[in-house]
Order: structure tokens, then sequence, then C-alpha cells
């Protein structure tokens, strides 16, 4: 099992060319998968209004689009972002919003698309990334079953084959009673895909609980510094938390193990120290009755198991045993 994580560059970048690389750094320095971008042509009209965390973190005064280009990196950026990707050897994303944007971006050879949760609903676009024929990794903040559902089946129908649902909370930061991490469970029994999360909390344990719990994918926002002005520092975490949590999922992955319950060889000398044998309670004589009077369990356990205890009981003692020693029937 290995969980892709993606570590969430957005629009933490500010519109800057020399923190977005600096992003990318620190994505292969704490040992992310992907590191991933946003590009858009023109996704947004200028009646657009502010979501009321991005009033809270940028101010009420501007519009979305008059923030949205102040943190907008030209589709030529993008491209020296991809190869500055690959002399820092990670692998380059970018969530397109709008078709424009995917008809870029499909020239890069991506080797999936993610597609954010505000585009569920986008005909036209589902259109577009679904004649690619490309992998779909699909978050559903804000989704209803059925808008999934409806979602899926666009992309498919248009040449969509693979595609990864996950569960996602559109709330920036996202507070612990609203993430429902169970929900990933639920739209594997529904629609039989794997699943992941698209993790907007404060922190990294639940995007490692997520994993635990069978994520194929985990996309988790990250920033230089959350005390910078912009719309999703706060929601984000910093390159060390980044780097702890890419750590705690690769352990975790090799802790899930394979489900088999066995006896494993590194556990084995352990038996004699951890398990009892039956032993003299007391001193005994030679063809006295054992009884649970006289013997009791105790470690080490290499003598007669515990589990014949009801064998021993009743059995005379076929020599003299001192305290603690271990019983023999022969």
């Amino acid at each position: 099992m290995h969980t892709i994580i993606i570590a969430e560059a957005g629009v933490n970048h500010n519109g800057d060319m020399s923190l977005a690389k600096k992003l990318i750094d620190e994505a292969k320095e704490a040992g992310a998968d992907f590191v991933k971008f946003q590009t858009a042509v023109d996704c947004t009209s200028r009646y657009a209004p502010k979501a009321e965390y991005q009033k809270r973190e940028t101010g009420a005064e501007e519009s979305q689009l008059q923030m949205a280009l102040k943190l907008r990196l030209k589709l030529d950026q993008h491209y020296e972002l991809y190869e500055y990707c690959k002399t820092k050897g990670i692998a380059y994303l970018s969530t397109a919003f709008d078709i424009d944007s995917v008809r870029f971006l499909d020239a890069l050879n991506l080797p999936f698309w993610k597609v954010p949760s505000g585009e569920i609903t986008n005909l036209p676009y589902l259109i577009e990334i679904g004649r690619t024929g490309k992998p779909v990794v699909l978050s559903t903040g804000m989704a209803e079953m059925e808008e999934i559902d409806a979602a899926m089946k666009i992309l498919k129908k248009y040449g969509t084959k693979e595609i990864t649902l996950l569960q996602c909370h559109t709330d920036y930061p996202t507070a612990m009673d609203h993430i429902n991490l169970r929900v990933m469970h639920t739209l594997h029994s529904q629609f039989h895909v794997p699943v992941g999360l698209s993790d907007h909390s404060v922190g990294i344990e639940v995007p490692i609980a997520a994993v635990a719990m069978g994520a194929a994918v985990i996309e988790k926002h990250f920033t230089l510094d959350r005390t910078m002005v912009g719309p999703d520092h706060k929601a984000s975490i910093e390159p060390k938390q980044l780097k702890e949590m890419v750590k705690a999922i690769r352990n975790i992955e090799i802790a899930l193990g394979d489900g088999e319950k066995i006896c494993s060889e590194k556990e084995k000398p352990n038996i004699i120290v951890a398990r009892k044998s039956i032993v003299a309670k007391r001193e005994i004589r030679a063809g006295e009755v054992l009884t649970e009077e006289n013997i009791t369990t105790k470690r080490p356990g290499n003598g007669i198991s515990a589990m014949k205890w009801f064998e021993v009981l009743g059995t005379r003692a076929v020599r003299d045993f001192g305290e603690d020693e271990l019983i023999c029937l022969r």
C-alpha cells in the first residue's frame, strides 16, 4: 500500500514565483508525491462574492475576482514550475478551474486530474476532463450523494475510466466535528471506487487517521508561514508539519500490515517470557494428588501450558516439587 500524498501549495505562493519554488522545495524535502498548484484562466466573474473565510483572511473590500487576479499565476509561469519540479525530483500537479486551463494542463501530460469540489456541478468542465481519458481524483466538498453520482456518470460517459473520491468539507479551516471521516466508507460502499481525503483541518492527525481507515489519496494544504496574508494560509500546515505528516503516514502504511494474524518470528522468543506454565504453589511430595491448593500458573511459559489445567488436576505428582518448580507428568 502506498498512499498518494498531494502537498497542496494552491495559491499560498501569493502570486510570487520565488515563494512558489520554495513551496516545491519544501514539498520535496517533506517526501510528498506531488506538489499541487491551481491553474485558472477565466473562472471568476466580476460579480462573484468572496466566501466568509476569504473576507476574514483578506478583507471584504475587494471582490473575489480582484483577489484571484493578485494570486493567479500565468500559464507560462505554471510551465516554469512544471519544469522546476522536474529538476527537483517531485511531480507537478495543478487543479484546473476552467476549460482553457484543462487544455493547457493536458498538454503537460499530468498523470491524473485533481478536480476540485466547486467543479462537481460544472457539466462542460466535466465533459472536457472526461474526454482526456485520464484518471480523476474528485473532491466532494459541498456535494450530496446524488451530485457525486451525476458527476461520475458524466465523467465515465465521456471517457474517464478511473475515479477516486475524496471526502472533503469546504470550510477553512474545518472543525473536527465537521470532518466526518466515515464518509470515506460510505463513498466506497456506494460507488465501489478508491477513496481518500482532501483535508482542511488544522494539524496533521486527521489525514493520518484517514490513512488508517484506508485512504488511497491524501491532499493537504501547506504554506511557508501560516501568518502570511492570503485566503488559505490559516487552514494550511507549515513545512515541518508536512514532513511529520508524511513520515507518520508512511509509518501507518507499514503498520497496517497484510491482515493475517500469526505469531511472528519476532514474537516467538517472547512466548517463554510472557506466557504461563503450571507450577507448584508450594512444596509437593511424590504421589500427592495435584489440586488447586498445591498447583498454580506462573511464568515462564516453557513448561506444561496453563491451557492443560484440567488435564493436570487430579493426577499424582511423579516426584517431589519445590515451590514455583515447573510441574511435569512423567
